[in-house]
């Protein structure tokens, strides 16, 4: 079965996943599998499907996977000592205002990174080549530093961006991408099933609301496991997590539940642990181990980011949501206290991440989650500036910038965020989501703050 592309790409992607869970590959099975026609037998299910489950069927390593669980309470016996909830009482006009940042962050973040999100992940000759991309197209149009969002005029170079609707000649409201979405999935679950929402319910709002075109890689892939296990019948199915994520689905580590941690997060503002929990819940039946952790991570830090606005600090939070020993926590560690350190700039710091991981795909999760971290400190939390350098560090520049503005944004409220991104936006998002055509970041601050009330009196009784 191969919903986001063909049964011999699958096949090729679980090979590097199956070696990232510690697999010892036998010789053979790569050999069977380089017998395979990249075009002739793209459909062949007959070759395919041995081979395919002869390779799940090897065991990974058995220490790594201790060190990454897929389950909850798992996962919280290995985290680090960290600060679960931080108190917050907002009066109505500041939990507003917050709410209302941390939206237009989002979708400033989007916007500015979706016209290059297909050259941010560009490769040449077997290396990365998108943030000198990015660079030289900025450069030829005197546009370098990014400060504003991507003019498509024409600079004689050849280079192409995407997204007409998103340029700066163009864009006046954040038009439909699925870091959006997700978002807004978030506060549409909890608004219809409240705070003691199911993966199940997660699962049956994406078959009611998105349309199947909008879903991408292991959101694709799991969807239709949810599907062919009956799971539309409202739980009278056969579909579970453990099988959804994982039946023939090799994006279970990719980016697919990061970009998905913010509508989770701004329920619960100021408390990170119950973000993560929620995050948790969203991304257990699409992803593993670290793809599941970087949605944790991000939401525990945008969660935070309503009150605390020290980038060191919250990314500690966010670290006291995961595994201390998972590839993503020992990745931010390094990043944190040896790249930055070491790096003049973020562009220096930018190297060692390319250099550190030069063939793990555009979209992984621990790749695109540093490039968060490193902006959040060389942006300095500027709503302007943090989003720019995530979006010029490249790889998946909507997803980044995306999350980076929703912690800037909510660190920063409405009031005091940069107006030279968000007043083109004219507070308006139209997204490709049913129940969502046209939303106004206003009217979404005020139905959050509701969410977060609610959200507030669950965690209370839960204490």
């Amino acid at each position: 079965m191969a919903g986001w592309t063909n049964p011999y790409e699958l096949l090729k992607e679980e090979f590097v996943q199956r070696a990232d869970e510690g697999c010892a590959i036998p010789a053979a099975l790569r050999q069977a599998f380089a017998e395979l026609h990249p075009e002739h037998d793209r459909w062949n299910y007959a070759r395919v499907d041995p081979i395919y489950d002869a390779l799940m069927a090897l065991p990974g390593d058995a220490a790594l996977a201790a060190r990454e669980p897929d389950d909850l309470a798992a996962i919280r016996a290995l985290r680090p000592e960290g600060v679960r909830d931080l108190g917050w009482k907002p009066g109505e006009a500041e939990l507003l205002d917050r709410l209302h940042g941390a939206w237009t962050g989002r979708a400033t973040g989007c916007a500015l990174g979706k016209p290059v999100e297909g050259m941010g992940m560009g490769r040449r000759d077997g290396k990365l080549c998108g943030r000198i991309d990015i660079k030289r197209y900025l450069q030829n149009r005197g546009d370098w530093p990014l400060t504003d969002y991507f003019s498509g005029r024409d600079a004689g170079d050849g280079l192409k961006i995407w997204c007409e609707a998103s340029l700066r000649e163009n864009i006046a409201y954040m038009e439909p991408d699925d870091d959006i979405h997700y978002s807004l999935v978030g506060l549409g679950v909890i608004e219809k099933h409240g705070p003691d929402f199911a993966w199940s319910d997660v699962a049956a709002f994406w078959t009611e609301r998105i349309p199947f075109a909008a879903i991408c890689t292991a959101e694709t892939q799991a969807i239709l496991n949810f599907w062919n296990r009956g799971g539309r019948q409202r739980g009278s199915g056969a579909a579970t997590p453990a099988f959804t994520r994982t039946w023939r689905n090799p994006y279970r580590e990719w980016i697919g539940a990061q970009i998905r941690s913010d509508g989770w997060a701004f329920c619960c503002a100021g408390r990170p642990e119950l973000a993560a929990e929620f995050a948790w819940r969203d991304a257990s039946w699409t992803h593993v181990r670290n793809g599941i952790y970087g949605e944790m991570f991000c939401a525990a830090m945008q969660a935070a980011a309503f009150v605390e606005h020290d980038p060191r600090r919250l990314v500690a939070i966010g670290l006291g949501e995961i595994p201390r020993d998972c590839r993503l926590a020992q990745a931010v560690r390094r990043l944190v206290d040896e790249w930055i350190p070491a790096s003049k700039d973020w562009e220096s710091c930018m190297e060692r991440i390319e250099a550190a991981f030069p063939d793990m795909h555009v979209v992984h999760t621990i790749n695109n989650a540093l490039i968060c971290v490193m902006a959040l400190f060389y942006g300095r939390m500027d709503t302007r500036d943090t989003q720019a350098i995530a979006v010029m560090g490249a790889l998946d520049t909507d997803c980044n910038g995306a999350t980076v503005g929703s912690i800037v944004g909510a660190a920063a409220g409405r009031r005091a965020f940069r107006q030279d991104l968000a007043t083109a936006l004219h507070d308006t998002i139209r997204p490709n989501l049913i129940g969502f055509q046209q939303v106004t970041m206003t009217d979404l601050a005020a139905r959050t703050a509701v969410q977060w009330r609610r959200v507030g009196e669950y965690a209370a009784a839960r204490r």
